[in-house]
């Protein structure tokens, strides 16, 4: 134990010895903050929004702001912007707030917005397929951003993080970007981001820590025995089977529901999984109520489709198959697969039904949903092979894996249209089941062209169904956010974004 204490000592403090306070002088404040959802298996590492996922470190860490932000009920407010007017259906024009600083001291303007996002439509593998912009002009602290289609989502897709306001003519230097936040970056690496308090902020509630110190630490029990011994002033994504042990007034919890999914896509490129009665059957076959009571310990619910029912357009206003092993080894029968040599494993043409299921570990339980799918698919003769590893993309790459499970945010910018654009398209850079259906399609083009909340949302259901019915995806279960931290800490609280997280507001008394 002793050894074991010392190693995670080693591993996991930079700043400073286990259980000391972390600070470099008495003068100075500092936070350290232990988290699973920064590393490479994320694409989130560096500070640079233009670059794959890696916008989600520079919004949750302070160090960017985007024109919009959403609050707890994930509805759009200004941020950087002071306000919008809608011209046309194809124009927008966004006033930008007149205070409004990069951390360099460079005023914020039309021209350094314009910019930026057309920096990000030149370099982002998302952006330009979402955002659909054909010009950009600037005029004194405003720009008029023309579209090639009709956008009604467009300022949600702006509030995304790659939609983070950096100086790029400034450039990144070593991962680390000028932004806007509370603090800025000063070394940053695929396992730890170093911030300091940004002397320039703009906002109206200063930052109040001197350093923040971000720790990538992707082991469970590593993250809840770093929070245990003092190492930590925080923690995000304990295993849910730890939280138990920071339920005393030495620690404070703040939990929100959120729309991050379990979700598995079934690979359309594998024979077998073309054909609708497999996916049915194994559809039927996994149990996610008791994965949801017993795996999560109650921290999720069960999923019916990708969105959960806190937002118009989800919950229970879609249905998926129903639990049932029974039905599920009928509609196997009924499509040719039995067990006709005994093994315990349907066949067809002197072939076992065996499948890859591939997953990644840096979700704690992302792993626990692969073991308990394998599990109830051998119940219905199906043998599932699992890769669990955070060298996920390698695999996907190669197309070695016929079943790809992830933890996903189905609604980050509040609208649904971003989910089914990035996962669920023809040709989506995240489609990674291949899934190609006409009427996704068609649908999709027209929710693209609708303006209104309830239109958008009875489309999004009317999609949903149909990914549904199509059994194209598996839906697990929806989870919720939570921060541990010490008894000291103030102004740290989950969104239901899973977006803002070092605030201006984040104190330690």
């Amino acid at each position: 134990m002793k050894k074991l204490f010392a190693t995670l000592c080693a591993a996991t403090l930079l700043f400073t010895g286990c259980g000391g306070e972390k600070t470099v002088s008495n003068d100075e404040k500092t936070f350290t903050y232990g988290t699973m959802a920064y590393g490479v298996a994320m694409e989130n590492t560096g500070t640079n929004p233009h670059e794959s996922y890696s916008g989600w470190s520079t919004l949750r860490y302070g160090i960017g702001e985007t024109l919009f932000k959403f609050n707890e009920n994930m509805e759009l407010e200004p941020w950087l912007a002071e306000g919008f007017e809608q011209i046309d259906d194809f124009t927008v024009k966004i006033k930008i707030n007149n205070a409004a600083t990069f951390s360099n001291g460079k005023k914020v303007d039309g021209a350094a917005v314009k910019a930026c996002l057309e920096h990000l439509i030149e370099n982002h593998d998302r952006a330009p397929r979402d955002l659909k912009i054909s010009s950009i002009e600037a005029e004194g602290q405003s720009i008029i951003i023309k579209s090639a289609e009709k956008m009604p989502a467009l300022l949600n897709y702006l509030s995304d993080p790659y939609g983070c306001i950096i100086d790029v003519d400034a450039g990144i230097n070593d991962n680390i970007v000028v932004g806007t936040g509370p603090y800025k970056a000063v070394k940053v690496t695929d396992t730890q981001i170093d911030l300091v308090k940004n002397d320039n902020y703009w906002g109206r509630v200063k930052p109040k820590m001197d350093k923040v110190i971000i720790k990538s630490i992707t082991d469970g029990d590593t993250l809840t025995m770093a929070m245990q011994n003092g190492e930590l002033d925080a923690v995000q994504g304990l295993p849910y089977s730890s939280l138990q042990l920071f339920s005393g007034d030495n620690y404070k919890i703040s939990q929100v529901n959120t729309s991050r999914v379990y979700q598995a896509a079934f690979n359309f490129k594998t024979p077998e999984l073309q054909d609708l009665n497999v996916r049915k059957a194994i559809s039927m076959a996994i149990d996610k109520e008791n994965f949801c009571k017993i795996l999560l310990n109650g921290n999720g619910s069960p999923a019916i489709g990708a969105f959960p029912a806190n937002l118009t357009f989800g919950g229970d206003k879609v249905h998926a198959q129903p639990y049932d092993l029974d039905a599920a080894k009928k509609i196997l029968t009924d499509s040719g697969w039995i067990d006709s040599d005994g093994d315990g494993y349907v066949d067809k043409n002197g072939k076992n039904l065996e499948l890859r299921y591939l997953t990644y570990t840096s979700r704690q339980e992302l792993p626990l949903l692969a073991e308990a799918a394998q599990a109830n698919l051998k119940k219905i003769g199906i043998k599932l092979n699992v890769n669990a590893t955070d060298n996920y993309k390698t695999f996907l790459k190669a197309g070695d894996y016929d079943i790809f499970s992830k933890a996903i945010v189905t609604a980050p910018t509040g609208d649904p249209e971003y989910y089914f654009t990035s996962h669920i398209v023809p040709g989506a850079v995240d489609n990674a089941g291949f899934y190609d259906s006409e009427e996704i399609s068609t649908l999709e083009n027209e929710l693209h062209n609708t303006f209104g909340t309830e239109e958008r949302s009875e489309l999004a259901i009317k999609m949903s169904q149909q990914i549904l019915d199509d059994c194209a995806l598996f839906y697990a279960s929806h989870l919720k956010m939570s921060f541990v931290m010490k008894p000291n800490v103030e102004g740290f609280n989950a969104h239901p974004s899973d977006y803002y997280e070092i605030t201006p507001e984040l104190n330690k008394k």
